[in-house]
């Protein structure tokens, strides 16, 4: 199967300290990737290189077959992402979200409002198209998001974190829809999240970054094998450790903003 995504030796360091350290991986066309680490482990900082967002300090990104440093216009319209953080706006209804969302990518008219109205069906939202987004539920929100995302025919769905702070049952709801467009769209996902039992359920393979380092890779099954763990859960903390890392995460945030504001760079 082809790799729609490639990490060859990847570093990038901040001040001198290796957010991400030496790191290799692939994912394939079509699969539901996981990667997963703890606080500060360098698994927003690897997203953002894959992303464009940052510049790598050394090493190899391919993605569709494209450098992001080189060609990040046309990187960019290989993949949709759904951040962690609300990206809609409040005061227009999820139509207009969708319809601006597609003006930006240069869809033709016809095409982008066909496309608008199978993606919302497709989510079951639809029926409430013209009502504003203020009015949604935190799921509904996050469904339109990941429709939207999809809205320029990505071959990639980057999720982060998409089903934070959601009850379980509108959590399981969003995965289905997940797992429904990555059948029916053939769309590889890539997604972090903290819920163990989610990435286990959904994931096809995971790769597990800690202290910028992969540390373990495989599917979830193959995890649990490799640690000997009856959860993997267990075998995330077999590999990572049992030491909160809220505090490694703020200053690894805190040496990035810096970095960019004092060099300009990425």
């Amino acid at each position: 199967m082809a790799e729609i995504i490639e990490v060859k030796n990847l570093v990038k360091e901040f001040d001198g300290i290796k957010a991400v350290d030496n790191i290799s991986f692939s994912v394939n066309a079509g699969e539901i990737f996981g990667f997963l680490g703890p606080n500060g482990a360098g698994k927003t900082t690897t997203i953002r290189i894959l992303t464009t967002l940052l510049h790598p300090t050394s090493g190899e990104v391919r993605i569709n077959g494209f450098d992001p440093v080189k060609d990040p216009d046309v990187v960019r319209h290989s993949f949709g992402i759904v951040f962690q953080d609300p990206s809609l706006d409040d005061e227009l209804t999820a139509y207009e979200n969708m319809e601006f969302h597609g003006v930006l990518y240069g869809i033709p008219k016809k095409m982008r409002r066909q496309r608008i109205e199978d993606l919302m069906k497709l989510v079951e939202l639809w029926e409430r198209r013209d009502d504003l987004v203020k009015r949604y539920s935190g799921g509904m929100r996050r469904r339109l998001e990941i429709a939207r995302g999809l809205l320029h025919h990505p071959k990639i769905l980057f999720l982060d974190e998409p089903t934070l702070g959601l009850d379980p049952q509108t959590r399981d709801h969003i995965w289905s829809h997940i797992k429904n467009l990555n059948q029916k769209e053939n769309i590889t996902v890539f997604f972090t999240t903290h819920y163990m039992e989610e990435a286990d359920r959904v994931a096809g393979r995971l790769a597990i970054i800690d202290q910028g380092k992969i540390v373990g890779e495989g599917s979830p099954q193959e995890l649990k094998a490799k640690t000997n763990s009856a959860t993997l859960e267990d075998a995330f903390l077999a590999l990572t450790g049992r030491e909160i890392r809220d505090e490694k995460s703020k200053n690894i945030d805190e040496l990035r903003i810096r970095h960019r504001a004092w060099t300009g760079k990425r």
